[in-house]
């Protein structure tokens, strides 16, 4: 049954009985009998000419499933094991409004630099390495009335308080993939960023670690980028958008 919904799932149209058993192997009479009960149940739906589909009982049950993923729940294993490697703060946060909100943190343990973003706290978009990945997936018109509401407010001198300064860091991110806040919101801290995406493929969270800008290292980079991507998939992502 599982192999015949692989089939069915990677063909782009409606496929025959003989081409479902030639894909899984399966001898004809076997796949028919199978497909049947598939069929009364509405895993699969057979149309007029024969051919085969995926039904809409998948559908329905996957939209169970996505009702009762808790995003914070799924990444926080993964933030977990980064945080094991890394031995820094790694933070999880989503957007609300024009604010990032931080849903989950663990911490070093070992930083002297006062965090001012804990749990269920918030922070302007254009101040953090997480909330800058949400910008950058806005188009600049958005961007720009982003800017025009809040002010750009600053919290530090490497504040990016200019919508030029603000769209000339947010190209950066689009090339790249991967965010920083270079002591934009706390001097002495550094982060760096990766988005989080759904199944539809919109970003829904990031990834950040945080450190003091001492012990800030490069490499991290790709690590978040991978652990965020593990999370993605975690929740469904393909790597396409929808």
């Amino acid at each position: 049954m599982m192999s015949l919904l692989d089939a069915l799932a990677t063909s782009p149209e409606p496929a025959t009985l003989k081409q479902l058993a030639t894909d899984t192997e399966l001898h004809p009479s076997t796949a028919h009998r199978i497909l049947a009960a598939m069929t009364q149940a509405r895993f699969v739906e057979r149309q007029d000419s024969g051919a085969y589909r995926l039904g809409i009982r998948l559908l329905e049950l996957g939209n169970i499933v996505k009702s009762r993923i808790n995003l914070r729940e799924v990444a926080l294993p993964y933030m977990q094991q980064l945080h094991e490697v890394i031995g820094e703060a790694i933070n999880l946060g989503t957007r609300h409004d024009d604010d990032i909100v931080y849903l989950e943190r663990t911490s070093s343990g070992r930083s002297l630099v006062r965090v001012v973003y804990l749990v269920g706290g918030r922070a302007p978009l254009h101040l953090t390495s997480l909330g800058k990945l949400f910008l950058a997936a806005e188009g600049p018109q958005k961007v720009r009335d982003y800017a025009k509401r809040t002010g750009l407010p600053g919290k530090t001198p490497h504040s990016l308080t200019s919508l030029e300064a603000l769209e000339k860091e947010l190209d950066k991110v689009r090339r790249h993939g991967i965010a920083y806040d270079d002591e934009e919101a706390e001097l002495g801290l550094k982060c760096v960023a990766a988005p989080i995406h759904d199944d539809e493929g919109h970003i829904v969270a990031a990834l950040s670690v945080s450190a003091p800008a001492d012990r800030h290292d490069p490499d991290w980079a790709a690590q978040v980028r991978r652990t965020a991507d593990a999370v993605s998939q975690a929740l469904g992502y393909t790597g396409h958008k929808r």
